[in-house]
């Protein structure tokens, strides 16, 4: 599915926090359309490259292209986040969180639409909620709704408003795994529908590789036992998975100390 067009490139990407080296040297490239899942073990910077892909952490060291021009540091519409904590506002509906997207996007000064513009939106929303299987649900509040229906509303929340990237955190870590099971054919099938580039990090081996076309390792290559903190991770393997045949690559992953 993917293209030629790199969207992202990180260039000799550096992050440091006081005297803790947490990414040196990374380099990676992900063109448009590709389903990327980094997986690592605990604490070798992961989600603070996902920080840093919506803008919210700045580099220290080197640059971070989108579309090949430098990242901005403030989130837009063009990215796009799901945690494993559900995201939703609680005082708002399900479709009122929907909705809300889109209203902040076109009026970001008022935050409300009205008339025309309104059930045009309001339109929008509930074929999004259709899409992730919500629609029967519009009118409940999040607390009334299970854990895999909740991630569900963020997914919704996060597409409404047309990404061109999309980051999951962990999305799936706290749902059953029936749940989760039925959560992977949901993104698989946005992904594909809605021509994402996606990147999603998570702790579970096996659910990389059942949902990315790459997977990246992010682990340390230089450990100093004296100093744990003056080294930090970069892309150890890059792994394309075109095919599920190709998933047999896994094999040829070292065991990870996976948290």
């Amino acid at each position: 599915m993917s293209g030629h067009t790199a969207l992202i490139e990180a260039r000799n990407v550096w992050k440091t926090y006081g005297d803790q080296v947490v990414l040196e040297r990374l380099d990676l490239s992900i063109a448009e359309g590709e389903f990327c899942a980094v997986v690592g073990a605990s604490g070798c910077g992961k989600t603070t490259f996902l920080r840093m892909l919506l803008g919210e952490e700045p580099p220290d060291r080197g640059q971070i292209l989108f579309d090949g021009t430098p990242l901005h540091m403030e989130p837009d519409a063009g990215r796009s986040i799901v945690f494993q904590r559900y995201s939703v506002f609680p005082h708002l509906t399900v479709l009122g969180n929907v909705l809300l997207g889109l209203e902040l996007r076109q009026s970001p000064l008022l935050g409300r639409l009205f008339g025309g513009a309104r059930r045009y939106a309001r339109g929008k929303a509930l074929e999004m909620l259709a899409q992730v299987g919500l629609d029967h649900a519009q009118h409940r509040y999040p607390s009334e709704l299970s854990g895999g229906m909740q991630q569900r509303l963020a997914l919704a929340q996060s597409l409404i408003v047309q990404p061109r990237l999309l980051l999951l955190d962990e999305p799936f870590g706290a749902l059953d795994p029936g749940i989760r099971a039925d959560m992977h054919k949901l993104v698989a099938a946005l992904w594909r529908e809605h021509r994402l580039t996606v990147l999603m990090i998570t702790h579970d081996l096996k659910e990389g590789f059942a949902l990315g076309t790459r997977l990246f390792v992010f682990d340390k290559v230089r450990v100093d036992p004296q100093a744990p903190g003056a080294y930090g991770s970069r892309v150890t393997y890059d792994l394309p998975l075109k095919r599920p045949e190709d998933r047999a690559l896994s094999a040829a992953v070292p065991a990870l100390a996976m948290a």
